[in-house]
């Protein structure tokens, strides 16, 4: 995988992931890292930037990376795969007739090109035959403005990335104006559009996850919370026989679960349970950055030599998007699911060093680079490990959710 790298999905109207941007650490404005023009294609693949595959990365969805003017005008994209990648081209580039010819280049090679952040001014008309997308800033331009240019686009068959999304509200706004695809955290924010009650055929689910955080397992009690619906039982087997838990062990029950795996391993696995049939009907992309979260989570506990049991670590990342899975406030969440303390603090916002852990996941998402290294100081953890980690929690977040995916799919 690329060394220092973070990634945000972008989603399309029915909010699945269409594809995931790319952001670099090493690189100026988080694009791709600038590397000497005499440097060999070979040489850039094998090394620091590359050490695993683009499409490992983005779960096999398309990956849009960010080149500015050198990378471009030495041809550097064209060393990744044309049907894995979108190139961007940066808003600070400057625009002459190299660069022009450059990006005619590679789209005859069959690359895709967008536009980033693009302000309307007509000095871009120039790319227009050439790129396949737009992206524009909705914090940068009014809606009015959007409106006023956006046949200009539709007529070249342009797409259409709507940046900074961040509201329910504004999903629906650019969805209405006609834009293909949109690029925020809007679909993690709670639509409490009213009080609602968890329905009662989800009481079961907050009941598995009570059950996760505590120190005393009650096995009666969740065998049989598991053994009245089938798909729960089905689903814990597929978590747990994943190879990427598990490569040995053929595990056909919860308590052969058990006497293998030990009791902090199946709560975890109970937990994500809960997680993924509470899930119905929201975005898959929610629950991936729930796991990613509950992996990186517990790395940081583990490796600080924090008490695996409960495992706490691993319970704060998975639960940190409850409440936009059910839509409700996580305050009144935590009213309603008897966690312990330190859970229940750190998921409604006060300060405790699971709380840290969990900014540093939200860091990583946006890919804020100063404050994953202010936050490592912080807990006194290398933040090369931390980014190692970071990438760990990446794959095995992606192995588990097609777990969840082929449930849904089901």
């Amino acid at each position: 995988m690329f060394a220092y790298v973070a990634r945000q999905s972008i989603t399309d109207q029915e909010k699945n992931v269409f594809a995931y941007e790319l952001l670099f650490r090493d690189g100026e404005s988080n694009c791709f890292p600038d590397i000497a023009p005499d440097e060999a294609t070979s040489k850039l693949i094998t090394g620091s930037h590359l050490t695993l595959g683009v499409e490992e990365i983005t779960d096999g969805k398309l990956a849009f990376i960010n080149f500015h003017e050198d990378t471009l005008l030495y041809r550097f994209p064209t060393s990744l795969d044309p049907l894995n990648v979108v190139i961007e081209v940066v808003e600070t580039v400057p625009i002459s007739r190299k660069l022009i010819e450059a990006c005619k280049h590679i789209r005859d090679l069959g690359y895709k090109i967008a536009l980033d952040d693009h302000d309307f001014d007509p000095k871009w008309d120039v790319f227009l035959p050439y790129v396949h997308i737009i992206k524009i800033d909705i914090t940068q331009t009014s809606p009015e403005i959007v409106r006023e240019h956006i046949g200009k686009f539709k007529d070249a068959g342009v797409k259409l990335v709507a940046e900074k999304i961040e509201t329910h509200e504004e999903f629906e706004l650019y969805k209405s104006m006609g834009f293909d695809y949109y690029q925020g955290y809007y679909f993690a924010r709670p639509e409490v559009i009213r009080q609602k009650n968890i329905p009662s055929s989800k009481m079961s689910l907050l009941e598995l996850m009570q059950a996760s955080s505590t120190i005393n397992f009650d096995f009666d009690k969740i065998n049989a919370i598991i053994e009245r619906d089938v798909s729960l039982s089905y689903l814990l087997l597929r978590f747990i026989n994943n190879p990427a838990v598990n490569k040995r062990n053929r595990i056909n029950s919860l308590r052969h679960a058990l006497t293998y795996m030990g009791e902090v391993e199946v709560k975890k696995f109970i937990a994500l349970l809960a997680l993924a049939n509470i899930s119905d009907g929201k975005p898959l992309e929610l629950v991936h950055m729930s796991l990613v979260r509950a992996k990186l989570c517990e790395l940081i506990a583990r490796a600080r030599k924090e008490s695996e049991n409960p495992p706490t670590g691993f319970l704060v990342g998975l639960f940190s998007l409850l409440d936009a899975l059910l839509d409700q406030s996580m305050n009144n969440l935590m009213e309603k699911l008897p966690l312990s303390d330190d859970l229940k603090s750190a998921l409604c916002g006060m300060e405790n060093a699971l709380k840290d852990y969990l900014a540093i996941a939200r860091a990583f998402e946006n890919a804020n680079w100063s404050r994953v290294k202010q936050l490592s100081q912080k807990i006194n953890t290398d933040q090369r490990i931390l980014h190692s980690f970071y990438n760990e929690s990446l794959k095995w977040a992606s192995s588990m959710t097609q777990s969840v995916e082929s449930k849904k799919s089901a």
